[in-house]
């Protein structure tokens, strides 16, 4: 059977959707972390939220993205495209965010960083009402 056009665009289509239900598994799996007090890995989850969720959208928008755990890389390329995300990188208040959340890939990982409920707190409340609000509606 010869190959069919549509292939590789079903494929990522496919791909697209797994990105965006780990994101959002990622994202209860964070909130159920931060309720029994477990703080370094709701953070992290965090982070993978936040990271899929862009990966997603950058699939939709461009057929690919760059294989990177970079928040900061994935929004850039992603607001370059969709300008209704700059806001995300013009905010000193939620650039703070984005960096703290990315660096939680690393520290929550690899660094004895142990991460404050009112840090986790903060984080999620950013993911949920402001990135989610922002990368979710483009």
């Amino acid at each position: 059977m010869p190959p069919s056009i549509w292939g590789p665009k079903i494929i990522s289509l496919e791909e697209a959707e797994v990105l965006k239900e780990r994101a959002e598994a990622f994202l209860r799996n964070a909130e159920g972390l931060a309720g029994e007090g477990i703080h370094d890995l709701a953070a992290f989850n965090i982070g993978q939220y936040c990271q899929l969720l862009l990966k997603h959208k950058l699939l939709i928008k461009t057929g690919t993205y760059p294989r990177t755990h970079s928040m900061m890389r994935l929004l850039r390329e992603l607001s370059a495209i969709s300008p209704a995300l700059r806001p995300l990188l013009e905010d000193a208040d939620n650039v703070l965010y984005l960096t703290k959340i990315e660096d939680a890939y690393i520290g929550s990982r690899y660094l004895p960083r142990r991460y404050e409920e009112s840090e986790v707190r903060g984080m999620l409340r950013f993911a949920k009402e402001v990135f989610r609000g922002l990368v979710g509606g483009i």
